[in-house]
């Protein structure tokens, strides 16, 4: 699925900022569970809840929700077609970042039971206390003005729809990853793919 008959020169860029958590990994993390360990209402946003509370009561909070995510690296495992995409845009010469509502720690963790932590820069690693978490663009304009370029020359990858407002707010194209297929954000939606192998399928030669 593509929503921008531009996809050929959006799929060609040198600058790739990725989600972490079902986007580059398979989905671990079951959010309704998370919720009713912290205390967050149902369909509010974790973060979003937490960062609303004072210091005694969401600092707590704050540690244990670390707590559960470390606890979730053991399960961590890569999507299908993770290596040889990164492989890729790394032969290619193209600028790779992540931009995570985890934390960076956890992110750096990650990367390296992924088996593909050699290929990111620690610096172009983001996570939400490096940066106010998505939908905010601004890790986006972060990580352009380190590479010195513009958001509007950037791919944002990402499973879900704080992914696909970041890469909007910034101006950046958007890169949709849904196993379902359904796509339910086209108007935020440059190209949809179900998986990062159908992404590298598409890639220009």
């Amino acid at each position: 699925m593509t929503s921008n008959g531009n996809a050929k020169a959006i799929l060609a860029r040198k600058h790739w900022v990725f989600d972490l958590d079902g986007t580059l990994t398979l989905p671990v993390h079951d959010f309704s569970v998370i919720r009713n360990a912290l205390g967050v209402p149902q369909g509010t946003d974790i973060l979003g809840y937490l960062a609303s509370l004072d210091a005694s009561e969401g600092q707590p909070l704050q540690d244990k929700l670390n707590d559960i995510e470390t606890g979730l690296l053991a399960r961590i495992e890569p999507a299908p077609g993770l290596l040889p995409l990164i492989e890729t845009l790394n032969r290619r010469g193209a600028r790779i970042g992540i931009l995570t509502r985890n934390t960076r720690d956890i992110a750096l963790k990650t990367i390296e039971r992924l088996g593909i932590g050699d290929y990111f820069q620690k610096e172009c690693i983001l996570g939400r206390d490096d940066t106010p978490p998505k939908p905010d663009p601004e890790g986006l304009f972060r990580l352009s003005v380190r590479w010195a370029t513009a958001p509007v020359d950037m791919v944002m990858v990402g499973d879900y729809l704080f992914d696909l407002q970041t890469g909007r707010n910034a101006g950046a194209a958007t890169i949709h990853v849904d196993r379902t297929r359904i796509f339910p954000w086209p108007e935020l939606t440059d190209i949809g793919v179900g998986t990062l192998k159908e992404l590298l399928d598409l890639m220009p030669a």
